[in-house]
């Protein structure tokens, strides 16, 4: 029997030994934010930011505001589906 792991695994411990990986964590989640919305959201997007298992994102455009309002919480699903953990539990939008 051997007591090899994964690398990834070995990174993500040390990761978290350092204190580093609630800032990879929200640098992925952004990333898979603007992934998910697509180009026409991010062009309005004046801000996007994680912080406290929130996503806090700021529009400029009202009808936007809106139309995102409906399908948070499908966005939210599918962001924490590829990160593979339940990092977000809520979308602010403002």
């Amino acid at each position: 029997m051997s007591n090899e792991k994964p690398i990834k695994e070995l990174i993500d411990k040390l990761l978290r030994a350092y204190g580093y990986q609630d800032q990879l964590d929200e640098i992925e989640l952004i990333k898979l934010y603007e992934e998910a919305v697509g180009v026409m959201y991010m062009k309005h997007t004046q801000k996007v930011y994680f912080k406290d298992k929130k996503l806090f994102v700021k529009l400029d455009s009202a009808a936007l505001k809106q139309e995102l309002s409906y399908s948070k919480e499908a966005i939210m699903h599918k962001l924490n589906q590829r990160m593979r953990k339940r990092i977000l539990l809520e979308i602010v939008i403002h």
